[in-house]
């Protein structure tokens, strides 16, 4: 499921990729069994191939459920370092016509640069970056790159943290239908502007980057949220979009949290109801503790 709020178009539209805006279904019916042996219906997410061609080379194939598969592809290139920039782009055309949307059948993303940006990717091995799996194939390249990152001096409060928590808590989701998925959000304080799901966190971070980076979105002033833990890829893509608060439902890892102490990124996690666990970043909160009682 995608979701998105106030998005706005700034006036350099007309550099930025034409995409095409290829969906599918997000969940299939399967017929399943209960402890008591009875018959019933019940919905699984739709997990499907998407195979990249950057400038008609095969770069990598993504798993994804197909909710916003553009953007997805976007992101990922700008994740992975793979473009400098979105104006470098002039066309994604994702089709799933070959296998019709049906699962185990690929999808093709086709990727189109533009002739004056001389992008240059070889792709050196058989690459398939699955479900649960993080992206390490490029990730000394990301680390490398760290110092690069300034991060603005912004913060948030507790009650905005708590209205992050509470507006994910009353979204409608595919979780909800079918589980097996991580779901992102971006905010503006409590506000939620874009919500995307996908059968890995990767995806649905890559996803929310792709749409900031396609409309001129800053990550100056928003708040990041993740169903999933934060690993050190989970926060460096955080940083790269400029995001300096990053909540999860999930904890962190020991490497994530090295990565956001040397970046100054404030990342909560355990983030249930009222509770949170502070891990980086304090000095950005504005603590409310009284709210915590209520």
């Amino acid at each position: 499921m995608t979701t998105v709020l106030n998005a706005s178009v700034s006036a350099s539209a007309l550099r930025k990729p034409r995409l095409t805006q290829a969906r599918v279904p997000l969940t299939r019916a399967v017929e399943v069994r209960n402890e008591l042996g009875e018959i019933s219906q019940s919905q699984i997410p739709a997990e499907r191939a998407l195979i990249i061609y950057l400038d008609k080379k095969e770069l990598v194939t993504l798993m994804t459920l197909g909710a916003a598969p553009e953007w997805l592809v976007l992101g990922f290139l700008r994740n992975q370092r793979l473009i400098d920039s979105v104006e470098q782009i002039e066309s994604i055309t994702v089709d799933w016509s070959i296998g019709e949307g049906e699962v185990g059948e690929p999808g093709v993303a086709a990727v189109k640069s533009r002739p004056e940006a001389q992008v240059k990717v070889q792709r050196s091995a058989d690459r398939v970056v699955t479900t649960g799996c993080g992206q390490g194939s490029v990730f000394g390249d990301l680390m490398a790159h760290l110092d690069d990152i300034e991060l603005p001096k912004a913060q948030v409060t507790q009650a905005e943290i708590y209205g992050v928590v509470n507006a994910i808590r009353l979204q409608e989701t595919t979780y909800k239908s079918s589980g097996s998925v991580h779901g992102c959000a971006l905010f503006q304080g409590d506000q939620m502007l874009m919500f995307v799901e996908d059968v890995g966190r990767h995806n649905a971070v890559d996803t929310i980057a792709g749409w900031m980076w396609m409309n001129d979105i800053s990550g100056h002033d928003k708040v990041f949220y993740s169903t999933g833990r934060l690993t050190s890829e989970m926060v460096i893509k955080s940083a790269q979009m400029g995001v300096p608060v990053v909540v999860s439902r999930s904890g962190i890892t020991q490497m994530g949290l090295e990565v956001a102490q040397r970046l100054g990124l404030c990342t909560l996690g355990r983030a249930t109801h009222k509770r949170f666990l502070c891990f980086s970043g304090a000095e950005r909160l504005i603590w409310q503790p009284e709210l915590a009682a209520v």
